[in-house]
């Protein structure tokens, strides 16, 4: 595609999406849908992270660093700040037309009483409550969840289980909110991922998966539960490892040296202790619950 077709893509795309570029009095890029304002920040470390802010009717070229808040992740180029920039607009765009129903009713959820809900559709509300929430679905909502998927409560928590309901009820969910349903059942079930798309997830692609594997592989080493900057040799840190990470009180622990800047590089799923180059270490200790059981 040629330069200046690209350009009236995007502008063809802005204007039917109802969004405004410009460049910030500071020079970074900035966007406006509607009363939501976004812009692509420079971080300390030279790169840049979306950051927003709402209800400013100033032009874009008078706005400044001080008027964004929040930091709603990293971003790699101005490319990608354009694509989530149209990604929010059209998110917001397909959520006006859902016509979800907010309300106040008396209700008692596992995570303590409604403050705020939201109605989905007949028998399927999501409730607000002061610490957390979730969906709640009816008898006969909930039986149309895929059976490798549906609980035996109709309350569905929002950090990961929300992703069930809406693989279920599509329709009443944006293609944004659909797209990151995907991807958290991709990561939280990964077997029933697999069982929908009909194909195996790599390595790498699915958190879960890649940590049950990483589970399997190591049940009989010795990983690390607990570490702490060691005050007796500098540069070590010292660690409490058990099987496994067994965490019950039956779990035999011991203790081991290992240098802080490879202990720093460790798997993310926890650090396994290699026999061939971490010895056991009975020396004084840094953990205040050790200190008494060391001779």
């Amino acid at each position: 595609m040629r330069a200046s077709d690209l350009q009236h893509e995007l502008v063809s795309t802005s204007e039917d999406l109802g969004v405004e570029f410009g460049l910030s009095a500071d020079g970074f890029p900035v966007a406006r849908i509607a009363d939501t304002l976004l812009a692509m920040v420079p971080a300390r470390d030279g790169a840049s992270f979306l950051a927003s802010a709402w209800r400013l009717a100033r032009p874009l070229s008078e706005l400044t660093r001080a008027d964004f808040y929040s930091h709603e992740g990293r971003l790699g180029d101005e490319a990608a700040f354009r694509a989530c920039v149209f990604e929010t607009a059209r998110h917001r765009r397909e959520l006006s037309a859902l016509k979800r129903i907010q309300t106040r009713m008396m209700a008692s959820t596992p995570w303590g009483p409604s403050q705020l809900a939201t109605i989905y559709a007949e028998g399927i509300v999501s409730h607000m409550t002061a610490g957390h929430g979730g969906f709640h679905l009816s008898i006969e909502r909930n039986a149309r969840v895929l059976p490798m998927l549906r609980k035996s409560s109709p309350w569905y928590e929002e950090d990961a289980e929300w992703a069930i309901v809406a693989l279920t009820f599509q329709d009443l969910f944006t293609s944004y909110e659909r797209e990151c349903a995907d991807e958290t059942i991709r990561n939280s079930w990964p077997s029933a991922w697999e069982e929908i798309h009909g194909r195996q997830l790599a390595p790498g692609q699915s958190w879960n998966k890649d940590r049950e594997a990483f589970e399997r592989k190591h049940a009989g080493d010795w990983i690390v539960i607990s570490a702490i900057f060691s005050s007796h040799h500098a540069g070590m840190t010292e660690v409490i490892a058990t099987r496994g990470a067994r965490r019950d009180r039956r779990a035999e622990e011991m203790r081991f040296l290992v240098p802080s800047a490879e202990y720093a590089a460790r798997d993310r799923f926890g650090f396994v202790i290699d026999p061939g180059r971490h010895n056991p270490y009975d020396g004084p200790s840094s953990f205040v619950g050790w200190q008494g059981r060391v001779a």
